[in-house]
């Protein structure tokens, strides 16, 4: 029999501390193998914004997303994260910023055999002894955390539910209930809709931006189609071959604004006229 937790009242979840700004200030990455995933890239996104990054497979999406947590290191240039300057930082000074940022990936990230409830409270294991991460010992206010950050996302009817059992949709919101656990200063979202179906994109974009409004709180969205970047995001950075060719409202982009991120017509052109 499971020890209930839901007697725990559930309301706003509230960050640990300020949402925290972002800054790159001419970040360049190269692959081993040669590949240059981003030239020069200059950015500052204020606490607090809904950012999305749109462009092509291959235009450095990702790999500007996963500078600001260095699991990609900067080739050059300096990534700065509300107080810390991300470049070169090692050991227990990354782990500990890492509790501060919240990560949510295409593939979800859950242990499929473990219930919703547990696949959450691993969002508070960065901010525990490592004995107590080690032995996934839990204390009440973790409990709590886990509950609030469920019901933030309609989840918590699920909470007992094996997550290998949820639809992808389901997944994606026990992955950001996870992240709000963590109670970060800054959410960074991979491509969290691509795997998904309209309305389920739909919906789970709904509760990000609801996550910023609610929470105040930063989020950076990697995301290839146009109309959910309008739709939900207040700025817009357009990416082409790790250069930034678009930033500005996301409302206010214009087909030759998507042209020039995709690099080729938005519409079909009828090369007869007709």
């Amino acid at each position: 029999m499971h020890a209930d937790p839901l007697h725990a009242e559930v309301g706003t979840l509230l960050p640990a501390s300020a949402s925290w700004s972002i800054r790159l200030d001419e970040v360049s990455v190269t692959y081993p193998n040669g590949t240059r995933a981003l030239s020069g890239v200059s950015l500052d996104i204020a606490a607090g914004e809904m950012v999305s990054v749109v462009g092509l497979s291959g235009s450095g999406k990702s790999t500007l997303i996963r500078t600001i947590n260095a699991l990609v290191p900067a080739t050059s240039g300096t990534v700065t994260v509300g107080p810390h300057v991300v470049t070169g930082m090692r050991g227990h000074g990354l782990r500990e910023l890492r509790g501060h940022i919240g990560m949510i990936f295409q593939g979800f990230n859950l242990a499929d055999r473990a219930n919703v409830y547990r696949n959450v409270l691993v969002g508070r294991f960065a901010h525990t002894s490592t004995w107590r991460t080690l032995l996934g010992v839990t204390n009440a206010q973790d409990r709590e955390l886990a509950l609030r950050a469920l019901d933030a996302v309609g989840m918590l009817e699920k909470v007992w539910s094996r997550a290998g059992q949820l639809s992808g949709g389901q997944k994606q919101r026990v992955a950001i209930a996870r992240a709000l656990t963590q109670q970060p200063s800054v959410m960074l979202a991979d491509e969290p809709v691509a795997s998904l179906d309209p309305p389920t994109a739909h919906a789970v974009m709904h509760d990000l931006r609801r996550v910023n409004r609610d929470e105040q709180l930063t989020v950076l969205v990697n995301i290839h189609l146009m109309d959910l970047a309008r739709q939900y995001t207040t700025r817009m950075i357009g990416l082409r071959g790790g250069e930034v060719v678009y930033d500005g409202p996301a409302a206010a982009a214009t087909d030759h604004d998507f042209e020039q991120i995709y690099g080729r017509p938005i519409q079909p052109r009828d090369v007869l006229g007709a």
